[in-house]
């Protein structure tokens, strides 16, 4: 079972990197925030469907929805405008920058101290940046800094993800969180990007990918791996969708990478899987024995 539960997570990384190309192809045709709305309702109905239309709306759990959904809805509107000017595979890349970034907010907000892997892996994200720019000066195009602001967003989601799953029933919420998103998108999207409407015609088999398979089925598919796959398994294996990003931006836009930028890509992976090893050492850690009194 746990081989079976690393292989969907593979899957999983896969549809998420793969994801990145779709973006930017949609990205061409529609205005962006048209883009994620519809991504967002379509994913959103998918799993309200799943959770049979049944929602928990007091309180305390819809405040989660909507601070994950307000979280979701900054992040991919600016994924989603930074891919317009940068790379897929750029893109991929400074998104996963958000592993690192999420026990940094941890210790400046939570006051979460964070063990020595993790301040290293911030210092070869630093580098790795450098080197993806790959202008030998410390430069990018807007794209890029629009997703790295994006990837700040990424991380606060992710925490606020974390702690929302404890208490809210996560079919419920992810439904929840994703068309509040869409809500957001659609009332800033419609004023300020109707006249891209019209590049539906061109964008919907982007849309309908990112929206079934990137935005619905593969967190269904990353909830049941981590059903079954060891933490630190997990962690390794979806820090792969910064790889596969990459790799679909070769294979299908001829996006190419000189060797710093390579190099950098190298590194900032190399940062990602840093930032889990504390994962790793839990992993590894004996129980020790209850005392028998």
């Amino acid at each position: 079972m746990r081989f079976k539960a690393n292989l969907i997570l593979l899957l999983t990384a896969l549809i998420w990197g793969s994801a990145f190309v779709a973006q930017r192809l949609a990205a061409s045709q529609l205005g962006v925030l048209l883009i994620n709305g519809s991504r967002f309702l379509l994913g959103g109905l998918i799993l309200l469907a799943l959770a049979r239309f049944q929602m928990d709306l007091r309180w305390s759990k819809l405040r989660w929805m909507l601070m994950a959904g307000g979280l979701l809805f900054a992040a991919s509107a600016l994924q989603q405008a930074g891919l317009i000017t940068t790379t897929a595979g750029n893109a991929g890349f400074i998104t996963g920058i958000y592993v690192v970034l999420v026990p940094l907010l941890l210790l400046l907000f939570w006051r979460q101290a964070q063990p020595w892997p993790v301040w290293a892996a911030v210092f070869l994200t630093v580098i790795g940046m450098y080197l993806l720019s790959g202008t030998g000066e410390i430069r990018f195009v807007i794209g890029d800094w629009l997703v790295l602001i994006g990837a700040l967003f990424w991380a606060l989601h992710v925490i606020v993800v974390g702690r929302a799953v404890e208490q809210v029933d996560v079919l419920q919420f992810s439904a929840g969180q994703f068309l509040v998103t869409a809500a957001l998108d659609f009332a800033f999207g419609i004023p300020l990007e109707w006249h891209t409407a019209p590049g539906f015609v061109d964008a919907w088999p982007a849309i309908l990918y990112i929206g079934i398979f990137s935005t619905s089925i593969a967190y269904t598919l990353q909830a049941y791996g981590q059903k079954y796959a060891p933490p630190a398994d997990a962690a390794i294996i979806l820090s792969m969708e910064a790889v596969f990003s990459a790799v679909f931006g070769y294979l299908i836009l001829s996006e190419t990478l000189n060797w710093s930028q390579l190099l950098g890509c190298v590194l900032i992976f190399g940062a990602i899987l840093l930032a889990q090893y504390p994962l790793l050492a839990a992993q590894r850690k004996p129980v020790e024995p209850a005392q028998s009194s």
